[in-house]
């Protein structure tokens, strides 16, 4: 019972705390310093948490404290990927030669949450060339532009960066998955 309470509790304070920064950033520095208004952000904050709570929004999916901090470090990875998927992109759309063959795949979803799922789906959708067409139970359906930007390795790698992220089942995965890569490179070496 009290470990429920610090977490719902962790997640009241999680959203007011994120919702107060962004205030902070948005609302400028003659804000801050007057207290009328510092007062009317502070309840705005808490009204949002207190709106959030009572439309039961802050559950584990609502405030997925789960996925923090490295969430952060995916973001600059996916953002790295997306530029290089673009470069890729505008050379296919540029070449003399289009050379545009596009095609499906079934890529292997196994994001312990929905907001795992949703991550690596909307991920797949940034990255230009490829759209995310229907997630099923296991797997995610994929349209890719070309063979090149079809890579199941590729994709493959950012569903298990997602799951590394997405808590304690997902971090698990990833784990396993790194030791049976590296045990059948031991093998391929070995051979």
């Amino acid at each position: 019972m009290v470990r429920y309470i610090f977490k719902t509790a962790g997640r009241h304070l999680a959203l007011a705390i994120v919702l107060g920064l962004l205030w902070l950033a948005l609302s400028g520095e003659e804000h801050w310093s007057n207290p009328t208004l510092a007062v009317f952000g502070a309840g705005s904050v808490l009204l949002c948490v207190w709106l959030a709570d009572r439309a039961g929004m802050l559950d584990k999916e609502g405030v997925p404290t789960r996925v923090f901090p490295g969430i952060i470090s995916y973001m600059f990875w996916l953002t790295l990927e997306i530029g290089k998927a673009n470069v890729a992109v505008v050379r296919h759309a540029l070449s003399p030669k289009l050379s545009i063959s596009p095609g499906m795949l079934r890529v292997p979803a196994y994001q312990a949450s929905d907001i795992g799922k949703t991550i690596f789906a909307n991920s797949i959708t940034l990255t230009p060339g490829t759209v995310t067409v229907d997630v099923y139970e296991g797997s995610i359906l994929v349209h890719a532009l070309t063979e090149e930007l079809a890579d199941m390795e590729g994709i493959t790698s950012m569903g298990e960066r997602v799951c590394a992220l997405d808590g304690p089942e997902g971090r698990e995965w990833a784990r396993q998955k790194r030791l049976e890569a590296q045990e059948a490179g031991r093998e391929q070496v070995s051979s």
